[in-house]
């Protein structure tokens, strides 16, 4: 009888798992979402209504042998998963995939709902404020700014540099360029006194105050900071080594400290590295080596993450990014590597 694995979520890390033991093992993935929503791209999806449906793929056709329910996890441990709904899953290996949450622009709680709402409150504002310099607060002012141009978009942020530091100083150089070449106003080592009174992502008139004294007016503004990670759902065994942020412990294979069989990758684990796409895709790749590895015997892959970099869009044509194997990539190799969001990639491995 084939091996049970159940992965519980449907991301970029889950769909990596699931997808590549369908061929030797009775695969449950347990996504509550109808579709996959490629997160990469939503921020274009919300300045530029063509791309609305495109970031939304159906799980129909991922698995071949597997099963994909609309479910979600209640209570996760070693060999079970309980479902919301009731059902009980008994699984020989758990990947937990559960990802982050937060506001938008972080992620996309409402779907095409959020993304028609936001298109329309951009469109209508006559200023907007965003607030975090991060790598979410300047690819947003970017997309921004290059479909609405004249538009006031200014970015805040109390971190001296753009991208927290981090980085080469040709990226964070360039990065300002362009911003400052779209229009965009950029505020570092700013903090306001107290967020604006109107809520976020509603278009209304609001005077917001930095510390310093400065008055930003405009009327819709966004953090573009801050998620958490659920960890709800996990089960007395895996909590008791949960960590304070919500992140599980793992080995360098991907297990999950202490559960042979339970393995986290993405979001939900605790490897030193910036979480990314790109990074929760290969963790699951190697996660399902691992499980592949355990059923026919074989050696276990050990997980090298992925040195920092980072590649930003800043509209259609515009961007800049530094990552360790091609170094600095200038607005023309930016759109080359990212101007598609790899959007093919994604619809194939889903089988789209």
């Amino acid at each position: 009888m084939a091996s049970t694995v159940v992965v519980v979520g449907g991301g970029y890390g889950g769909i990596a798992v699931a997808r590549a033991l369908d061929d030797i093992a009775e695969v449950t993935l347990v996504e509550p979402k109808e579709t996959f929503v490629h997160v990469v791209a939503q921020l274009r999806a919300a300045t530029d209504p063509a791309w609305t449906d495109k970031i939304f793929i159906r799980y129909d056709g991922l698995l071949t042998r597997g099963r994909v329910l609309r479910d979600m996890a209640a209570d996760v441990r070693p060999g079970r998963v309980d479902l919301a709904s009731g059902t009980r899953l008994d699984a020989d290996y758990v990947v937990l995939a559960t990802g982050s949450t937060g506001a938008f622009p972080h992620r996309l709680d409402t779907g095409r709902q959020r993304l028609r709402e936001t298109h329309e409150a951009l469109r209508a504002a006559s200023g907007v404020l965003l607030l975090g310099a991060g790598a979410t607060g300047l690819e947003f002012a970017g997309e921004i700014a290059a479909a609405w141009p004249g538009k006031p978009v200014t970015v805040v942020d109390p971190a001296p540099e753009l991208l927290g530091g981090r980085f080469t100083a040709e990226l964070r150089t360039e990065v300002a360029r362009q911003l400052d070449g779209l229009g965009v106003r950029v505020l570092l080592g700013a903090k306001l006194d107290t967020l604006p009174d109107t809520p976020a992502g509603t278009v209304r008139p609001f005077a917001a105050t930095t510390a310093d004294g400065e008055t930003i007016s405009a009327d819709l503004w966004f953090a573009c900071y801050g998620t958490t990670v659920p960890s709800g759902h996990l089960g007395a065994a895996l909590s008791a080594v949960r960590r304070p942020d919500g992140r599980l412990p793992v080995t360098e294979h991907l297990r999950v400290a202490g559960h042979d069989r339970v393995f986290a990758v993405g979001d939900a684990n605790d490897t030193p590295e910036l979480k990314t796409a790109r990074a929760a895709g290969h963790q699951g790749e190697v996660a399902a080596a691992n499980i592949r590895a355990l059923i026919e015997g074989g050696p276990l892959t050990t997980y090298e993450p992925f040195p920092d970099g980072v590649i930003l869009t800043l509209g259609p044509s515009g961007g800049a990014g530094w990552v360790p194997e091609l170094g600095f990539l200038d607005a023309t190799a930016t759109t080359r590597f990212k101007g598609t969001f790899r959007l093919a990639d994604f619809r194939k491995l889903l089988g789209a």
